[in-house]
């Protein structure tokens, strides 16, 4: 163990520290409790045998100021003093030590408290590690529940938490943003025709495009099916509607064969309905993402493989017949 002696008797000092290396332990001292401060902050003590009585910082102040101010790993303090008023020993176990030795000092007593010492910072060692495993393990928990498990984008949970944050920060900072809706263009046909294990390599697939092609800031979903949302913070409509022809780009030049589809090409394409929250906007997250998703179903009226942004030149689209995706 690496343990601090901090005593302004220099006989003291030199008898613990012999003490504490004949039996093995690595030994630093201090001359007042000051500097035995300064030497803690650094970190790595696993010990503090500290006097009661020193100039600037006493042994209660530091027992304190470790307990309180110290919080990487735990120090296993014990006064050593030459007090022994009962009164004073509670006092100095109030204040954070874990033990107390009177002086004048006995070797075994040091040696006994230096077992139980490195049995308590082993403990206290391996308490952290599990600690530290058990975040981890809950960071990765959490993180799956907000992952879509086919295709490792945010899912539905995950874009409702971001969609908060980005519409909130979009009012605050009087900025728009964007979102897109994609759809895999006759995907049930797809699916009857390859199979599902077929169509999930595809979703994925085309997950992975979109993933690339995006902007660095902005994120991608997988809504439900075979629907993708894509999030554009501090996004204009012009923008959007750029990044969401780059993606069907992208994802044409994949050629993803597609032999069932009723019109052309024969591969997999997508469409896209773009819809944005300006400033002066009065829209609701859920009303910008039904403006999207009515977008996305005029661009499947229009041909498909293309991507409508516009809903309000598209007034009849709640009249037209449900169509095949």
């Amino acid at each position: 163990m690496r343990i601090l002696v901090a005593d302004d008797d220099a006989t003291s000092r030199v008898l613990l520290k012999a003490m504490a290396s004949k039996l093995g332990h690595d030994c630093l001292v201090a001359s007042d409790g000051s500097s035995a401060w300064e030497l803690m902050q650094s970190g790595g003590i696993d010990v503090l045998l500290t006097d009661w009585m020193m100039p600037g910082v006493d042994g209660t102040e530091l027992c304190r100021r470790v307990r309180h101010e110290l919080r990487d790993g735990y120090t296993y303090i014990v006064i050593v003093t030459g007090l022994t008023d009962p009164e004073q020993i509670l006092e100095g176990m109030n204040s954070g030590a874990d033990d107390y030795i009177i002086k004048p000092v006995n070797p075994l007593e040091v040696q006994t408290c230096l077992v139980a010492a490195e049995r308590v910072t082993m403990l206290h060692r391996q308490l952290n590690q599990v600690r530290a495993q058990l975040e981890e393990a809950n960071l990765e928990l959490l993180g799956r529940s907000l992952t879509d498990s086919l295709t490792n984008l945010g899912n539905r949970r995950r874009m409702e938490e971001d969609l908060l944050k980005v519409h909130a920060l979009a009012l605050r900072s009087q900025n728009s943003y964007c979102v897109t809706m994609f759809d895999i263009d006759y995907f049930k046909f797809y699916n009857d025709h390859y199979g599902h294990p077929t169509g999930d390599e595809a979703l994925r697939q085309v997950s992975k495009c979109l993933n690339r092609v995006v902007r660095s800031g902005d994120a991608v979903y997988r809504y439900g099916g075979e629907e993708f949302l894509l999030v554009m913070p501090n996004c204009d409509v012009d923008a959007a509607v750029a990044a969401a022809e780059r993606v069907l780009h992208t994802v044409n030049l994949m050629a993803i064969p597609h032999q069932a589809r009723p019109t052309s090409p024969p591969a997999i394409t997508l469409s896209a309905g773009v819809a944005c929250h300006t400033p002066d906007s009065d829209l609701t997250i859920h009303d910008l993402i039904e403006h999207a998703d009515q977008a996305l179903y005029a661009a499947k009226l229009s041909g498909r493989n293309r991507v409508r942004s516009d809903v309000l030149a598209f007034p009849s689209v709640d009249a037209e017949p449900q169509v095949q995706h």
